[in-house]
């Protein structure tokens, strides 16, 4: 059988750890996006990393990258990452963002079906959102442009917005306090 493989980080940590404008600009990510922590920016951020450096190597090379160009800026135009990247050049000036709006939880957001980052993330992980008629349970999910169009609820909701007062006690229902009474007054009967 042997022993389990030992999994990989999908990320890097950055080098200065404790640079101020580095955190406050991956907090403002964390918060628009609604991500789970910054561990999730930084896989983000490493998959952008693999492209840029996947098109640097392809420059390099010159006339003999171009079939392989062709695989990475198709894959690209598939995803939906940026809005016209058509040459090598243009990889290089993808940002974050570009990856981040193409996740099944920004995408959520946008199609209307929750009505925050937070809560898109809640309803992907609970089960309630399909992408083509399969439940998918993982916000990272990068949406193909050709299923972007298919994301549904996978079961019934109903989202309301219910707001009450701190301290005030949750109301009865009208149904609950009659039914009460008439369970009370066979057993006055009894005895």
């Amino acid at each position: 059988m042997g022993d389990p493989r030992k999994l990989k980080r999908k990320y890097e940590t950055p080098r200065k750890q404790w640079d101020s404008d580095r955190i406050s600009t991956e907090s403002k990510l964390v918060t628009e996006y609604g991500l789970k922590n910054i561990r999730e920016l930084w896989v983000t951020l490493a998959e952008l990393k693999k492209f840029r450096h996947e098109s640097r190597r392809l420059l390099s090379v010159g006339e003999g990258g171009v079939e392989e160009s062709k695989k990475i800026l198709g894959k690209l135009s598939r995803l939906g990452v940026g809005t016209n990247v058509d040459t090598l050049d243009k990889i290089l000036t993808l940002d974050v963002r570009d990856f981040l709006e193409r996740r099944l939880q920004t995408r959520v957001l946008k199609r209307g079906l929750a009505r925050t980052a937070k809560q898109a993330r809640q309803l992907i992980v609970h089960g309630f959102v399909s992408v083509n008629g399969r439940k998918v349970t993982s916000p990272s999910y990068i949406v193909p442009v050709e299923l972007e169009a298919t994301i549904a609820y996978f079961k019934p909701i109903s989202i309301e917005v219910v707001r009450e007062q701190k301290g005030a006690k949750k109301p009865v229902k009208a149904e609950a306090a009659p039914q009460a009474e008439a369970a009370a007054a066979p057993a006055e009967a009894k005895e």
